[in-house]
């Protein structure tokens, strides 16, 4: 009985540690889409001004 314990909280311990490195992975990518779509935005910006100079 002890050893499924262990066994058990070793698991639910190795699923958290998962879930939350996930998480931060997550955000990472949210974070370089974020980034991706302003330098698509400042680019816009900059034709559009080029286009009515």
């Amino acid at each position: 009985m002890k050893n499924t314990v262990k066994i058990a909280s070793l698991g639910a311990l190795g699923a958290l540690a998962t879930l939350l490195a996930a998480c931060n992975t997550v955000d990472g990518v949210g974070r370089d889409v974020e980034a991706g779509g302003e330098v698509i935005q400042d680019t816009a910006q900059d034709v559009e001004e080029d286009i009515n100079d």
